[in-house]
């Protein structure tokens, strides 16, 4: 077994503020931005600091730097300032306010931010009007200083350390505020930072049962209580989509949970999440050109511990248990056969046409055991569907579920920066999972595939008593894994997909509890 211990993030990239002028505030970088303007960019300069940066305004000019979100030049700090380089990185056509300012700020910090890997601190000073600004901004240099180094050896010297320290230049916010932002912006940098760490892994390291120790490590000192059910516990507790997709694999399944449970908590929120730590489709075998990213198809339960651990830290007010379904899908002479009828914890049977429909098995699982603790809330994030980026792309996570939590879903990841998009549940489309020899089948019609699977899910949320707990179902396929280049605060590889957002949610109810 790997030291997991080692995988532990230390604290990362310091974030501090200030209210001096630049002159005072002496770091290797001064970012500034670069709004669009039409055709041309324009400098956003801090108030007060345009004769001392009137060289960094020209230069700009002579370069035609056009201000495009992603685009960062980097040029000589002017003579009589206390840094080497100066940063300019565009802003797109800046928004005045709301969320998508929020989002342009945080992206443009975070393409700063990754552009100075290797250096040792930086000044932000981005347009900062108030504290929405000054938090995204914050933000966005924390999820922009992430490095994967840790399965290199011959060459981890050419992953260039993330940025170390950077300072909020925010003279226009109270003290107070800009505290409240930095802390949590930490929090969630940490939170992200560990969601990718354990996507980016490769699944010789990363397993069910490396992923329950990591869980045991990360939240000792905390106050999140971590169990773990093995193989006899599971078989013993009847769960059968666990057991009967991990079943072809020597390492064998999991279920994590994960709790914290503040003194008077105004609600309570249950978190699924999907961790086939690998997926070869099981007897269903993906083509191997499908397989190569597959060490990502347990971003969702990656997501539920970062959140849950973050919540904690955060000391939000709100209950939350995270569940994490973890199992590897491998093919062997032990592995399920298409056509088996596996029996999920509940009672509820299922006959499985294609193993490589695995993901909503282990969530079904996951989804009836936490809905026995009748929370106020049941939330599942899943690498469920390459339907989802057939209907949304890469970057949008499609939402599903009660159209009331799948509303507040999709407000939370707007609120965190995230793309997110509420689909449909089509009562039509229930009909294809019938079974002739079972309760249903794990797949249904082709054409929409992303909502099959939603419907699928539907049919395991229900109380202890029989009653309906409210749901919303979260679909990060695309969004969880970058196969692209880097861009803004997102590396390649491993994004932290939906951290943000269950943070969000959670924040949102605490704030609704009267």
């Amino acid at each position: 077994m790997p030291d997991v211990q080692a995988l532990l993030e230390p604290r990362g990239i310091e974030l501090t503020a200030t209210h001096k002028s630049l002159s005072r505030t002496p770091a290797h970088a001064l970012v500034l931005g670069v709004e669009k303007a039409g055709g041309t960019g324009r400098v956003v300069l801090p108030a007060g600091e345009q004769r001392r940066l009137s060289a960094v305004v020209e230069a700009a000019e002579v370069l035609r730097v056009g201000g495009a979100a992603d685009e960062v030049t980097v040029l000589p700090a002017p003579s009589g300032l206390p840094f080497a380089v100066t940063v300019l990185t565009g802003l797109g056509a800046l928004p005045e306010d709301g969320a998508a300012r929020a989002e342009a700020l945080r992206r443009a910090a975070g393409a700063a931010v990754r552009r100075l890997a290797g250096t040792d601190s930086a000044v932000l000073a981005l347009p900062v009007a108030s504290e929405q600004d000054a938090a995204a901004v914050a933000e966005g240099a924390a999820f922009g200083a992430f490095a994967f180094a840790h399965q290199r050896a011959a060459t981890a010297g050419s992953v260039k350390a993330p940025l170390a320290s950077a300072v909020v230049h925010a003279p226009d916010v109270a003290r107070a505020a800009l505290s409240r932002c930095l802390d949590r912006a930490a929090a969630l940098g940490r939170g992200v930072r560990a969601a990718r760490t354990l996507v980016d892994l490769s699944p010789n390291v990363v397993y069910p049962e490396t992923v329950a120790d990591y869980a045991r490590q990360a939240a000792k000192g905390t106050k999140v209580s971590v169990s773990v059910l093995a193989e006899k516990d599971l078989a013993k507790g009847g769960y059968g989509g666990l057991l009967g997709v991990g079943q072809g694999s020597v390492h064998g399944p999991r279920l994590v949970k994960l709790e914290y449970s503040p003194a008077r908590a105004a609600k309570h929120y249950a978190y699924v999440g999907k961790g086939i730590t690998f997926d070869s489709g099981g007897l269903s075998l993906k083509p191997p050109a499908s397989m190569m990213t597959m060490k990502s198809d347990m971003a969702g339960a990656a997501a539920v511990l970062a959140a849950v651990l973050t919540a904690a830290e955060l000391g939000l007010p709100v209950k939350v248990t995270g569940w994490l379904c973890l199992a590897e899908n491998l093919p062997s002479s032990t592995a399920t056969r298409p056509g088996d009828v596996i029996t999920i914890r509940g009672g509820r049977t299922v006959e499985v046409l294609n193993t490589d429909a695995e993901g909503r098995l282990v969530l079904a699982d996951g989804l009836v055991a936490a809905c026995e603790e009748a929370p106020d809330a049941v939330v599942d994030i899943a690498t469920l569907t390459g339907a989802q980026m057939v209907a949304l792309g890469t970057r949008t996570s499609g939402v599903m579920g009660d159209e009331s939590l799948r509303t507040a879903v999709a407000e939370a990841a707007r609120g965190a920066g995230e793309d997110a998009w509420p689909m449909p549940l089509p009562e039509h489309l229930r009909a294809s999972l019938d079974s002739k020899v079972a309760d249903l089948k794990n797949v249904g019609d082709k054409h929409g595939g992303m909502l099959v699977a939603g419907l699928f899910l539907r049919e395991f949320v229900a109380g202890a008593d029989g009653a309906r707990v409210p749901w919303a179902h979260i679909d990060i396929a695309g969004p969880s894994f970058n196969e692209s280049s880097p861009y803004g605060y997102t590396p390649a590889e491993g994004t932290g997909a939906g951290v943000r957002t269950l943070v969000r949610l959670l924040e949102n109810a605490a704030a609704d509890r009267g």
